[in-house]
């Protein structure tokens, strides 16, 4: 049987999905508490150079996939208006209720679907932009997600992917151990569980380097990736333009 990782453990390919789905069931009630707290705020500001980058226009279709507690859902369907169609999905039925819950008491009702990014349920060509924020490093085939990603962009669609990266040398030090020190016990604290931020410092740390992510973002099929290192490379974000 093939194995991946959860963490720095080594795990059963199958096994992996289940594992994850323990992590955010622990975690969605504090999720955007702890996101304040862990990244100091800053995930906003990540979050809101990634609806700039989007720059979605009025009739677009966008999907977002591990949209959990609907962000960057929310921000898309300001910026595609009552004629565009925003999609928010997630694999985690804990954080989905949550996101859904928050963009109901809004007064945004968009679609909300229960998927798994390797086996989108959507029509080949169908959205003009697709968003994955800080959700491709739980994933457990990233190529086969990618490849399911681009497939659902029309011809000139793009996709935006946010996620935690390698941080710049000078930083790797203090980084390693504020995420090994302090965030479990932030955790511990606030969500009660620091297991889950321990093992997700250690994802961080197993995701493909920003290099080795525009690869594979070129072989699931993207002619054109460019990355925009945020933080000192602590985050990236991958935009992708299917041939």
């Amino acid at each position: 049987m093939s194995q991946t990782h959860f963490g720095f453990e080594t795990v059963d390919e199958s096994v992996k999905a289940g594992k994850v789905k323990g992590v955010f069931d622990s975690v969605a009630s504090k999720y955007d508490v702890m996101n304040d707290l862990m990244s100091m705020g800053m995930h906003r500001a990540w979050k809101a150079y990634t609806l700039a980058v989007a720059n979605l226009k009025a009739g677009d279709k966008a999907l977002d996939i591990a949209g959990g507690t609907g962000d960057l859902s929310r921000a898309f369907a300001r910026q595609v208006g009552p004629t565009g169609q925003v999609v928010h999905t997630d694999i985690n039925e804990a954080m989905l209720s949550t996101g859904r819950d928050r963009l109901i008491d809004e007064g945004l009702a968009l679609p909300t679907t229960l998927c798994d990014a390797e086996k989108l349920p959507f029509k080949t060509g169908h959205f003009d932009l697709v968003s994955v924020a800080f959700g491709l490093r739980n994933m457990t085939h990233k190529d086969v997600a990618l490849a399911e990603m681009c497939r659902v962009l029309r011809p000139g669609g793009r996709l935006l992917v946010l996620e935690f990266s390698q941080v710049a040398k000078p930083l790797r030090k203090p980084y390693d151990w504020y995420s090994f020190n302090i965030l479990p016990k932030l955790g511990q604290l606030v969500a009660g569980d620091a297991e889950s931020y321990r093992y997700l410092a250690e994802s961080i740390r197993m995701h493909p380097d920003q290099a080795t992510l525009k690869g594979m973002m070129k072989t699931a099929g993207f002619g054109h990736v460019d990355v925009h290192n945020l933080t000192g490379g602590v985050v990236a974000l991958h935009v992708g333009i299917k041939c």
